[in-house]
């Protein structure tokens, strides 16, 4: 008996060392799942805790490594940015994507962070401008995971919005999916495929958008949150239903049927799937983060991914899965409820500013000539009319810094320009090197602001993200899975490190920019290996060369 005993428990550690050791090449794990929430601050996860059930959040929180203290070292945290970081595992200054959208110096004007005119949409009649993930200036863990297996790992992003699938999925994606804002029809472009699949194409014709319209939805109580009624003759299925739980099921939905119907988990590598959810950001853009229906919503997911992770584990066994989770961005407590606290946040009236700061540089610049110098005071991304300036005979230089001292005049704590900050020439101090992150050759002349805490562009009601401040950098960074020891770390790390920990466990390379360290102390180690230091610091940035981007234009 003893024996038998002895011989089982060898078994089950040489059978659990080569599921955690083993690598990409030959399908151990089968799957990594990668959970993006957009819009979620790691403080939720705490702060509802005892309201979760089993085996959603506490498939992480119980069973596996929960990293409290992270927090993205950058300002740029919007969702393309958030979503590129994550997966090429380092920051604007790296894979170039500095926001949602800027001025593009070629085309004259404002472009989304895909919208690529050499693709066009598939999936809807009409078609239009398709997305891509062309402007990306560094590559992705599944693009590593596609040049390691020789292209037989598959690799698929999904999310209510492209840049949130584009971008994760890399340039070697097998299919990237979203939905068209109207009628939640799936869609993606002909960068990955000329025609739907046909699982895609029947789950459209299956009309499962439908259902989740004219539904309420209650919290625990009975009480109604929201509705999913359209306005008469108005079709907004991101808006009305987006805003609701009801988002996530049907993105889940769609998630199965994609595992299903591409047999993910069955080939002969490791396959990466990335589901963003977008229903948190949606409606927390609305509400705020200390909601009523922000708890529902919190609570309500964490109902919803036990029922994706026993899917999961009943299609593929959760033996061969590895699930992380984090977030693009957190968001900053509402002008309303911050106030009410005594907390200084006063929403910034931008378009007053901008058309204020257009006034000012015309009576100055062009006396009896209203022009306007700043195309848009976004939150925290100033973009500056580069014609307007050259034929005032300003200099780039110039004229940042003279957007800059004008809008630090009006309240915000200070600016960094482009030119100072494609040149690293900014303070070797932690928020220093936070905008040096943020940099980017895309974009134009900008200049990125400092704003104070708590303040926001143009919002009065509802509220935003986009400061370097902790609201909007903490989210949280979980992993599950064989080689992850369950605990709680409470040492400061950094979303870059989420593909820097998969690539080494996987066997394959980090993405060609990345920054991040391997999280060591929450894996299993085998023997003989030890842990590295901690992430080094970082020198000072007199010592560090600037980055050039010689092919910019060629990934245009």
């Amino acid at each position: 008996m003893r024996l038998s005993r002895l011989a089982l428990t060898v078994l089950l550690c040489f059978l659990q060392a080569n599921l955690c050791f083993a690598s990409a090449y030959n399908s151990r794990p089968k799957l990594v799942v990668v959970v993006v929430i957009d819009q979620f601050r790691a403080d939720y996860l705490e702060r509802y805790r005892d309201q979760f059930g089993e085996g959603g959040f506490k498939l992480f929180l119980d069973h596996g490594s929960d990293f409290t203290n992270c927090h993205y070292n950058y300002v740029n945290t919007h969702t393309a940015p958030g979503h590129a970081t994550l997966l090429t595992g380092t920051y604007s200054s790296g894979h170039g994507i500095i926001g949602n959208e800027w001025w593009d110096t070629r085309q004259k004007k404002m472009v989304t962070s895909v919208q690529d005119e050499a693709t066009q949409l598939v999936g809807i009649t009409g078609g239009g401008v398709g997305s891509s993930p062309h402007n990306l200036l560094a590559d992705t863990l599944g693009d590593e995971l596609k040049l390691a297996t020789q292209g037989k790992s598959r690799v698929f992003g999904i999310s209510l919005k492209d840049r949130a699938s584009v971008l994760p999925a890399g340039f070697a994606g097998n299919g990237a999916y979203w939905i068209d804002s109207k009628t939640g029809t799936w869609i993606t472009s002909t960068y990955y495929t000329k025609e739907l699949p046909k699982w895609a194409q029947d789950f459209n014709d299956g009309k499962h958008a439908e259902k989740y319209l004219n539904l309420d939805w209650k919290d625990a109580n009975g009480n109604v949150l929201r509705t999913t009624k359209q306005a008469a003759g108005k079709q907004d299925f991101y808006g009305v239903v987006g805003a609701t739980p009801f988002a996530n099921d049907y993105e889940f939905d769609f998630a199965r049927d994609l595992i299903i119907n591409e047999k993910l988990g069955n080939g002969p590598a490791t396959d990466l799937l990335v589901v963003s959810l977008s229903a948190n950001d949606i409606l927390g853009h609305k509400v705020g983060p200390d909601t009523p229906e922000m708890q529902a919503m919190a609570l309500a997911l964490d109902r919803q991914l036990a029922g994706f992770f026993d899917f999961l584990g009943r299609q593929l066994g959760l033996a061969n899965v590895w699930i992380t989770l984090s977030a693009d961005h957190g968001v900053s407590p509402s002008p309303v409820a911050a106030t009410k606290l005594h907390i200084p946040a006063t929403p910034f009236p931008a378009e007053k500013m901008e058309a204020k700061l257009n006034s000012d540089f015309s009576a100055k610049l062009s006396p009896g000539h209203a022009v306007k110098f700043v195309r848009d005071l976004g939150f925290t991304t100033v973009t500056l009319n580069d014609e307007a300036f050259t034929a005032a005979k300003i200099k780039e230089e110039d004229a940042e810094r003279m957007v800059g001292e004008a809008i630090k005049q009006m309240g915000m704590r200070g600016y960094y320009t482009r030119s100072q900050l494609a040149r690293g020439d900014v303070p070797n101090t932690p928020i220093g090197q936070k905008y040096a992150n943020s940099y980017s050759p895309y974009g134009g002349w900008y200049v990125i602001v400092v704003p104070p805490p708590y303040v926001l562009f143009g919002e009065s009601t509802g509220t935003d993200h986009g400061s370097p401040y902790t609201y909007d950098s903490h989210v949280p960074l979980l992993f599950y899975g064989l080689p992850f020891q369950p605990g709680t770390y409470r040492a400061s790390v950094e979303p870059v490190d989420m593909v820097a920990t998969l690539a080494s466990l996987l066997g394959i390379n980090a993405p060609t920019h990345a920054v991040g360290r391997v999280l060591t102390e929450s894996l299993a180690s085998r023997r003989g290996e030890s842990s590295p230091p901690e992430r080094p610091s970082t020198p000072p940035l007199s010592q560090v060369k600037p980055v050039t981007f010689p092919v910019q234009e060629a990934l245009r």
